[in-house]
């Protein structure tokens, strides 16, 4: 797909003179915007065990670039240049995410998929599933085979060289069970977890700022392709918060397929409110009893659904799965029509609570979405003092980063506290970028 700025959710293939590109029509990944990734547990390896090539080794010289120094190519023999080597996802679907390359001067943005063997894709049934079919490379030590997506395509093969001498994959070894680890992620560690006080209550206050201010500029990309429309804006924020840090992308995209106008037109029926979200989500199947309700309103409205290979559903609770969050959302837009307008007036954090609760959804998934939503909005009202009531209000966050910060001694007892760590992990320690930090630059 050259030159796109719309559909480009996987794969993106950009000529070499354009120097910016947008991944979602509104929800592009940015520092500012960075999700929340789910915990990860590596294959351990035997204590005294011969080093092996296992998976997340190789997974740990990509992330790391310990390839970067030699030439690679891809097995048809095309030059390969990597430009980012991408986020890790430790979620279904590929391997690494937002990754930038070059193929033969070509520039492409996706994914990527990492195996020992390329046969591996056979055993792992990726050639049956459209999650896979918008790699922009396939990265293997051994090329024994060549693989297809579920569509009959071919994809790029990279045989990945670097140092495969024994002492240094033995040193290797050790860094890589611990990748995602805070004292592989965290420059600062050791010194954090001798001296907790280092990251002091101003420099978390200054965090939780600029974190609100990231969420502020999100929301005012949001307005400027709503015409200024606020309601909409807080419709498609809610949706990717709905989506939490695993579908948050689709459940945005869905949201702008399925404009909110459409939507206030039949939210006194909750059947066809929730026939229109998950048909336009693709996720309604032809027998169900809902389809041709969705088939009929599809038509009425002129409506496109979005990719249903969009979402990720491997690794999944039932109840977290994206069809039962679309049900949801479907609920809480027929319980209340004008959800921002509500959340302003909301005195307490138990009237939010009320406000948003609707059957299925847990307490920690409704404090997620005033977290994510209600407080950046307050914030983009000119409500500084309410938005940081709310999250100091609210319990903190459990995630794999929080774990980590916890791991150096780090306490967090509010959403403001996890707020402010999160922005820290995302905008400094996962780039490397200490000098940024004061922890580092106190020193």
């Amino acid at each position: 797909m050259r030159n796109s700025k719309k559909k480009c959710t996987f794969a993106v293939r950009i000529d070499k003179n354009i120097n910016c590109y947008q991944q979602f029509a509104f929800g592009e990944t940015t520092i500012c915007e960075a999700e929340q990734q789910c915990d990860s547990v590596a294959p351990s390896i035997a204590e005294g065990k011969q080093p092996s090539m296992l998976e997340v080794l190789l997974h740990y010289i990509w992330q790391k670039g310990l390839f970067l120094s030699r030439p690679q190519s891809t097995t048809d023999g095309r030059r390969v240049v990597v430009l980012s080597t991408g986020r890790h996802n430790t979620d279904a679907g590929p391997d690494f995410t937002d990754v930038r390359l070059l193929i033969d001067d070509v520039e492409w943005v996706g994914q990527v998929e990492i195996h020992l063997d390329s046969s591996d894709w056979y055993r792992h049934h990726h050639d049956t599933d459209p999650a896979y079919d918008h790699l922009i490379l396939h990265v293997v030590r051994r090329a024994d085979r060549p693989v297809f997506t579920s569509q009959g395509q071919p994809v790029p093969q990279l045989e990945l060289q670097y140092d495969e001498s024994v002492d240094y994959i033995q040193r290797l070894l050790q860094d890589a069970r611990l990748m995602d680890s805070a004292w592989a992620t965290h420059p600062c560690a050791q010194r954090l977890s001798d001296d907790p006080s280092l990251l002091t209550a101003d420099w978390k206050n200054t965090l939780l700022q600029r974190r609100l201010t990231c969420k502020q500029a999100s929301i005012e990309r949001l307005l400027a392709v709503s015409h200024n429309d606020w309601n909409t804006a807080f419709y498609i924020s809610l949706a990717h918060a709905f989506g939490f840090h695993i579908n948050g992308v689709p459940m945005e995209l869905l949201a702008q397929a399925t404009p909110l106008a459409v939507l206030h037109k039949h939210r006194d029926n909750l059947t066809q409110l929730t026939a229109l979200l998950l048909g336009q989500a693709g996720l309604l199947a032809v027998g169900d009893t809902r389809y041709n309700e969705y088939l009929f309103l599809r038509t009425k409205f002129g409506l496109t659904p979005i990719d249903a290979a969009l979402w990720k559903q491997g690794r999944m609770r039932p109840q977290t799965r994206p069809s039962v969050r679309i049900e949801q959302l479907a609920r809480l837009i027929h319980k209340h029509e004008f959800l921002l307008s509500c959340s302003l007036d909301a005195t307490s954090p138990d009237d939010l609570r009320a406000l948003f609760a609707v059957t299925g959804m847990g307490a920690g998934s409704v404090d997620s979405l005033l977290i994510n939503v209600v407080a950046p909005f307050l914030f983009a009202r000119h409500q500084p003092d309410r938005a940081v009531a709310l999250l100091t209000a609210l319990p903190a966050e459990d995630n794999r980063i929080i774990r980590q910060w916890r791991s150096l001694g780090q306490p967090a007892t509010s959403a403001a506290d996890t707020q402010a760590l999160i922005h820290l992990y995302v905008t400094c320690c996962e780039h490397g970028r200490c000098l940024s930090c004061s922890v580092w630059s106190d020193r």
